[in-house]
């Protein structure tokens, strides 16, 4: 135990976000008295531990105890503190009114912007939302700070495409999200009331980052410039989907979003260059520290790079993380250090609790606690002396590529796990793309689109944008490359519920345990891969009763292919199976007009469907039960309609969201989305 000595404290954080991630896992929401509580008794545990005659091992049980009380605490108040208005599911479009807060990143049916909206058609100043995000099809988004008016379908942020998949309405709530919608009209400028303070603020940082992102997209031209702004912004608005398809798809996506690699190329690029200029001025050489000052300086471009990111939640992290270390060297500690990124992780969750169930959060801190175990444990070799310089400089190369290999293979396994669970997708070429492309972004394109931003305002960046378009179009190679080469991805299912959290705990300890115990996590690390995968189910259906795919062999047939396209695609993804694109696996298993579907003689699940809002006809409801075992309709039905046969209709699905049916020994079994959220503040419709 005394080589853990020093290690102790570096659970901390992982206590903190136990007792985060079990506020989350709770299926009913507690009481504030609850969380006053845990905070006091967290306290209480602090002072004994720290006051009580008790053994080194028990005290440290009780800080660890504590922590986990604290993560609690501050998971329930972070929720009381963000929580808003929600719109509730509307029968038409509304007018809606409001400022343009920020030009998001596009989905998959076109622009989006994210607005402050003033009114909405139909509901009290009370009931509107905070935030709304709309999405505008062939139309080019108002910059921020403008006040529109549109009409638009609004509805409450979406639930979890399938039963225990991710929660993008957890997500819109933590971001004060609540609504989202979809234009049906161009937005026409209106003249509103003077919006509040920190609202103008906001748009008005905002409409600057809007200004140089289309001022860097001009100078470098599209194919190059849109990932130029969405590495130095983190707005994708301009990147084309076949890019951003591409980067995913070779293991380089998180090269697109603002992350620690951003933060420290133009971090280390400010350091390095300010340490460099105090040392070439003696005078001032000799009276200050130049690796203070150049830590200071490299705050200061952390901080600005944040502001002009638009400070999203992984540059935030990011920003944390460099803050620190950089804060390590101004008061003369380790720069890179254990201590130093759990530090930055508690930081991180007390800000963000909600951190902890991001896979952003999960990946960035895995990578980095690997990364920074790696370089502990990585043997420091011995320099000669009087070596000729053709031999420093082979041995120097060799070490470089050794240890890049190295980092890269311990970054690629230490995000593996969530790269599987969340995304169900291993880029096999992965590896070699990062390989080749990091040293191009570290020292060409970065640092060039460093200088390009910070001079385009003034008219003199088109000389380092053009450099890091050089640099974005080898990296644009590499992901076509990678992408498109034969086996470049594997679908794999995801695992079950408890293995993430098992590979989680398995990587921490592997990386903050010391000594040959640490390889007990090992097992533990690779519970994703390990872990069996139960049979898919039978078939899914979406949350509106809108879309259905039955499951055939390892292919999802979509009875809709071109209609809820992204949460199908979510849905045959996380069981592993690959989704239909066209209506011809469908008319061969299904005899479909253009409202209904039925089994036809090889269908693999006895299901028919009924698509129009509009209620159906006694006989055509006849004719569908007569035909199925289970009917799916999408307007709502009362109960008993077909005795015998299954009816779900939208009753049900208002009340349990998305379904998967099973069949297994004669019998249906139904797995809800709802049953699974509970009853929290974000799962809106769920059940009582």
């Amino acid at each position: 135990m005394r080589a853990q000595a020093d290690r102790w404290s570096l659970w901390t954080p992982v206590a903190f976000g136990l007792g985060c991630a079990a506020y989350f896992a709770l299926d009913r929401e507690p009481l504030g008295l609850v969380a006053w509580g845990a905070a006091a008794l967290a306290l209480a545990i602090l002072i004994a531990a720290r006051r009580l005659n008790i053994s080194r091992s028990a005290a440290l049980l009780l800080i660890l105890a504590a922590f986990g009380l604290a993560g609690f605490s501050a998971a329930k108040f972070r929720t009381d503190a963000v929580a808003g208005p929600v719109a509730p599911a509307m029968d038409g479009p509304a007018w809606i009114e409001g400022w343009v807060a920020d030009v998001a990143s596009p989905g998959q049916g076109g622009s989006r912007i994210l607005l402050a909206p003033t009114w909405i058609e139909g509901l009290e100043s009370a009931e509107t939302p905070t935030r709304v995000r709309i999405t505008l099809r062939d139309v080019t988004p108002p910059a921020p700070g403008q006040a529109v008016r549109m009409l638009a379908l609004v509805n409450p942020p979406p639930p979890p495409a399938s039963p225990g998949g991710y929660d993008f309405a957890r997500d819109a709530f933590f971001e004060s999200i609540g609504g989202v919608g979809f234009a049906l009209t161009p937005p026409e400028a209106v003249d509103l009331p003077k919006p509040p303070g920190r609202l103008v603020l906001d748009m008005r940082i905002n409409a600057a980052r809007w200004a140089l992102a289309q001022k860097i997209v001009a100078s470098m031209g599209a194919e190059t410039g849109g990932l130029a702004a969405a590495m130095v912004m983190g707005n994708q608005a301009f990147v084309p989907l076949e890019q951003i398809e591409h980067m995913r798809a070779s293991g380089l996506a998180h090269l697109i979003s603002i992350s620690g690699l951003h933060m420290a190329i133009v971090g280390g690029f400010v350091f390095a260059g300010v340490r460099a200029g105090v040392a070439a001025w003696p005078w001032l050489a000799l009276r200050v520290s130049s690796k203070k000052v150049a830590a200071l300086a490299g705050l200061s471009a952390v901080a600005c790079y944040l502001v002009v990111s638009g400070a999203p939640a992984p540059a935030e992290r990011a920003a944390i993380t460099a803050s620190v270390a950089f804060a390590a060297v101004i008061f003369d500690r380790r720069a890179i250090s254990l201590h130093g990124l759990a530090l930055a992780a508690l930081i991180v969750m007390l800000i963000h609790p909600e951190a902890v169930t991001e896979p952003g959060f999960q990946m960035s801190f895995a990578a980095t606690a690997a990364l920074v175990a790696l370089a502990e444990a990585w043997p420091r070799p011995i320099r000669e002396i009087s070596a000729p310089w053709p031999i420093r400089l082979a041995q120097t190369s060799l070490a470089w590529l050794g240890a890049s290999l190295a980092a890269s293979f311990v970054a690629g396994m230490a995000t593996g796990p969530f790269a599987l669970q969340h995304f169900n997708r291993m880029a096999t070429f992965g590896l070699l793309a990062n390989l080749a492309a990091s040293p191009i972004s570290s020292f060409l394109m970065m640092p060039s689109l460093a200088i390009g931003a910070a001079l385009a305002p003034l008219g003199l960046g088109d000389i380092p944008l053009m450099a890091a378009g050089w640099g974005i179009g080898l990296i644009t190679d590499v992901a076509r490359i990678a992408a498109e080469a034969p086996g470049a991805n594997l679908l794999v299912a995801s695992a079950p519920a408890w293995a993430l959290p098992s590979a989680f705990l398995g990587i921490l300890w592997m990386c903050l345990w010391r000594g040959p115990v640490r390889w007990l996590g090992v097992p533990f690390a690779l519970a994703v891969s390990l872990a069996p995968r139960s049979e898919p189910p039978t078939l899914w259906v979406a949350a509106d009763g809108a879309q259905v795919a039955v499951r055939q062999g390892d292919q999802a047939i979509l009875m809709r292919p071109d209609v809820k396209r992204f949460a199908a695609e979510r849905w045959a993804q996380r069981r592993g199976l690959t989704p239909s694109q066209d209506e011809a696996p469908r008319d061969a298993l299904y005899v479909c007009d253009r409202w209904t579907c039925r089994p036809g003689r090889d269908a693999p699940a006895p299901v028919a469907t009924y698509w129009s809002r509009k209620v159906p006809d006694a006989e055509t409801l006849a004719r569908l039960c007569a035909a199925a075992e289970v009917v799916i309709v999408r307007p709502e039905l009362p109960p008993n309609l077909c005795p015998g046969v299954i009816v779900l209709s939208g009753t049900d699905f208002a009340q349990g969201g998305a379904l998967e049916l099973s069949r297994k020994d004669g019998a249906w079994l139904a797995l809800w989305t709802q049953d699974l959220r509970g009853r929290r503040p974000w799962t809106w419709g769920a059940k009582s």
